[in-house]
């Protein structure tokens, strides 16, 4: 099992990125300390073979490339996704009640309300500012410190509390922050915020992107420290090891990383999976380094694979029969396959089969995830971006306990095992 010491890096990248924004800021700032060059889409593109390049859009969203030194024939592509549920405070947050500076919330993706309760909560994201001299510009604020939470109903004034019952989002998840306070301080507090943590004078939010999220921060739990226990995992565990795998390939091959936004409500959006960020930044490499024009394009995007990275679904002891009998993964079991008829999962036998060859010569196990027929499935980047871009896809991930909760499991030994299998796959000469 990896020593703690080979978590800290991950650990440092999951407790620094409490939003999107702040996670691609951070793999951006790891991306240039390795060596790559920052793009900007608004720019004209002049690309060398053997480049290492990266391009953000929304500064939520990341793709990353490792130009082949010789002809752009192929990608190995690994997708994950920068975004997680959780709460986003609405615009006019600030709401007053009973004595009490209140944040008005919405829920952001499918997230597990009840674990939110008495929580101690801080606030991130994006604020939108305009300088003295007219310039708007976008900084990223982390409050840290605890300023908020969400207090549980007494269980002596709601006895059925533990037989189950809906959450109302409107009414009853407004975190307290403030006795006393009212709509005026929430400004004054934000204004605070950006000002510590940016050297600018006298600018005026215009407008924000904030979330809520909890500062209890990530750990190795367990009697052999076999657990990570985060908020986030899901998909943050991804971005990072497809980062990893990236930074550690040995340059030889076509690669790319792509982190996208948005994928917790849908892909939808210009930096989502749905959107064009990927294909967009694909055609400009290869009408560069490729075979340009629309068939070489298509040449390219067959030739290539995509390595969809999502956490799956690990067996919970307490609810086994949550599982289909013989797809139940285990944390440190290994990477997960997922595969689903109805193409909630793009894996096919050939992708899966690509995967299997890469875990076997990294000599890592790989298990296989299928959700009962009884119940839903969910999906993820990879059937949006095999369908958007068309290129051969593979959904794996993480075995996990606990998925869009605010804390979340996966196994130590299953961050190794798949960045390993990633790393094979980067540098993989020949592709299925």
């Amino acid at each position: 099992m990896p020593h703690d010491q080979t978590m800290e890096p991950l650990l440092d990248f999951l407790q620094h990125s409490p939003t999107p924004w702040h996670a691609v800021a951070n793999m951006s700032r790891r991306l240039e300390q390795a060596g790559f060059r920052r793009l900007e889409e608004t720019d004209s593109w002049q690309l060398s073979p053997g480049e290492r390049v990266f391009v953000t859009r929304n500064d939520s969203s990341l793709v990353a490339m490792q130009l082949p030194k010789d002809r752009l024939t192929a990608l190995r592509m690994i997708g994950a996704h920068s975004d997680s549920p959780g709460l986003r405070l609405k615009p006019n947050a600030a709401q007053t009640a009973h004595g009490w500076l209140q944040l008005g919330v919405e829920v952001y993706g499918g997230a597990l309300l009840a674990p939110w309760y008495d929580r101690d909560l801080s606030v991130a994201g994006r604020v939108h500012v305009r300088h003295d001299d007219g310039e708007i510009s976008p900084v990223l604020i982390d409050v840290r410190d605890p300023i908020a939470m969400i207090p549980s109903l007494a269980i002596h004034l709601d006895r059925e509390a533990n037989d189950g019952h809906s959450i109302n989002p409107q009414t009853q998840m407004s975190p307290v922050m403030l006795q006393g306070g009212g709509k005026q301080d929430f400004e004054h507090l934000l204004a605070r915020w950006v000002r510590e943590q940016h050297p600018l004078q006298d600018v005026t939010a215009l407008g924000f992107e904030l979330a809520l999220y909890d500062v209890q921060p990530p750990a190795l739990v367990g009697v052999d420290r076999e657990l990570l226990a985060s908020a986030r995992l899901d998909n943050l565990l991804s971005c990072f090891i497809g980062l990893e795998a990236l930074l550690n390939s040995d340059g030889s091959q076509g690669a790319v990383l792509v982190a996208n936004d948005h994928e917790e409500v849908g892909s939808a959006s210009a930096c989502g999976a749905q959107g064009p960020f990927l294909g967009d930044v694909l055609k400009r490499v290869n009408e560069q380094l490729g075979d340009a024009g629309d068939e070489g394009y298509i040449r390219l995007i067959q030739a290539s694979r995509m390595i969809s990275c999502d956490n799956a679904h690990a067996l919970h002891p307490n609810f086994a029969d949550k599982h289909d009998e013989g797809h139940g993964p285990t944390l440190n079991g290994g990477p997960v396959i997922k595969v689903n008829a109805n193409q909630r999962y793009a894996t096919n036998s050939a992708t899966a089969a690509l995967f299997r060859d890469l875990c076997r010569e990294t000599d890592v196990p790989v298990q296989t995830f299928v959700t009962r027929a009884d119940m839903g499935c969910g999906s993820t980047i990879g059937p949006i971006t095999a369908t958007e871009v068309g290129v051969p896809t593979l959904d794996v991930g993480v075995p996990q306990w606990a998925m869009h909760s605010i804390r979340e499991t996966a196994g130590v030994s299953d961050v190794d095992y798949l960045t390993r299998a990633l790393t094979a796959f980067v540098d993989r000469r020949e592709l299925i």
